[in-house]
């Protein structure tokens, strides 16, 4: 990889400042590696000033001014619903045909895609006698779920959801019900934002309804050299 190429990370947006703020060190850890400045940059799809097109223009014109012509997009999303699937493309699309010819705006796959995204769940040392749970947000396009099913396999975990069906409370009490006594939940997350503290806050009420249950909760993938090199593995095209 070098410096013919400039680099754009995008999340999804939230009120809480966090995942912003964690998508910003990850770029700045990209750019380290890279040893491109000011070529790497970070967007949102939502909850932004600007759409999410107009932030690549934007940066498009940073980067052509630095005598680039050539602009990659990394969706930082874990799964493959809408925002990945639609969403993003849709917005690609108009940035590349605002900017014209002048510049490359080239899509790559979204980070969960990675063949070794698994590698950065939080699966060593767990309790060998606790069920464990893979809880993602969840997506109403068809078919994202196998995603989570699949990885979910890999550790050997149950794959629930927080939005979605087969909800992660409902097989929470099915497990107590069965006469497991400790459950570990690992949140398909990558930054921790108010999401991630609505789980730790319900995880705790729920272990209140379930006195005799331990709930043991994980922490989101996170900043972690693992994750630069899945990152740089996928602008690198592999």
């Amino acid at each position: 990889m070098n410096c013919s190429s400039a680099y754009f990370l995008v999340s999804h947006g939230s009120r809480d400042l966090r995942p912003q703020q964690a998508a910003e060190r990850l770029a700045q850890a990209v750019e380290e590696q890279v040893g491109c400045t000011n070529l790497i940059a970070t967007g949102v799809l939502e909850l932004a000033p600007l759409s999410l097109h107009q932030q690549i223009e934007q940066f498009a014109e940073v980067v052509l001014a630095n005598g680039c012509q050539s602009l990659q997009i990394l969706p930082l999303f874990l799964l493959p619903g809408v925002h990945v699937m639609e969403d993003i493309p849709t917005e690609v699309a108009i940035a590349q045909a605002n900017v014209g010819s002048q510049i490359t705006i080239d899509l790559k796959p979204y980070l969960g895609s990675h063949t070794r995204i698994a590698e950065l769940l939080p699966t060593n040392d767990l309790p060998a006698n606790a069920a464990k749970l893979l809880l993602s947000h969840g997506s109403r396009r068809i078919g994202a779920h196998q995603h989570i099913d699949a990885i979910a396999s890999q550790i050997g975990a149950i794959p629930v959801y927080w939005s979605t069906s087969p909800n992660w409370e409902t097989q929470i009490a099915t497990l107590a019900a069965a006469g497991w006594q400790q459950i570990v939940i690992i949140p398909y997350f990558l930054f921790e934002g108010g999401l991630t503290d609505a789980i730790a806050q319900r995880v705790e009420q729920l272990a209140l309804s379930f006195p005799h249950l331990s709930l043991q909760l994980e922490k989101p993938v996170g900043l972690s050299p693992n994750l630069v090199e899945l990152v740089l593995n996928l602008l690198n095209g592999h």
